[in-house]
C-alpha cells in the first residue's frame, strides 16, 4: 500500500468507482491536512478527519449514508457529509479547509477509511453507505 505521502499518495476511487483521485497526509501544514487531488482541483481536509470519522462511525453502530454534497448545497441530516460540517464534531464545523472547496467530505473520505482498513463501504451507483470495522 502507498505511504500516503506527497511522493507516494493513496490512489483511490469514489464509492461508485466512477472517478479516481489521490490523497496524502501533509503533517507539516497548519493545521495538518489531508490533501485530495481530483483532476486539477485540490481539496484539503483536517488530517484528524481519519480518526475522528472512524470514532464517530463506531459510535453509530451500523451503516451510515454518505450524503456527499458540494459546499453550497445542504447535507442531508444523519449522513457522513452532515457530520463533516456539524458544529458538534471534534473540529466544531467544517473538516474542509479550503473555502469554496470544503464539501464532498462524504465522497472523498470514505474510500480512504476503507483503504486503511477502518471502514466498510458499499459501492453502488448511488446512495452509498459506510460503517466502522
Amino acid at each position: 500500500m502507498a505511504a500516503g505521502t506527497r511522493q507516494e499518495p493513496w490512489e483511490l476511487k469514489t464509492p461508485p468507482g466512477s472517478s479516481g483521485y489521490t490523497m496524502y497526509a501533509d503533517e507539516e501544514a497548519d493545521p495538518p491536512a489531508l490533501v485530495c487531488q481530483v483532476g486539477s482541483t485540490t481539496l484539503k481536509y483536517h488530517l484528524s478527519a481519519i480518526t475522528d470519522l472512524h470514532a464517530w462511525l463506531a459510535e453509530q453502530g451500523g451503516w451510515v449514508a454518505l450524503g456527499a454534497a458540494d459546499e453550497k448545497k445542504p447535507a442531508a441530516g444523519g449522513t457522513v457529509e452532515a457530520w463533516g460540517r456539524s458544529p458538534d464534531n471534534p473540529v466544531g464545523g467544517w473538516y474542509g479547509l479550503r473555502n469554496g472547496y470544503r464539501g464532498r467530505f462524504g465522497m472523498y473520505l470514505p474510500p480512504l477509511l476503507e483503504k486503511l482498513g477502518l471502514a466498510e463501504l458499499t459501492h453502488d451507483p448511488r446512495n452509498n453507505k459506510m460503517r466502522a470495522i
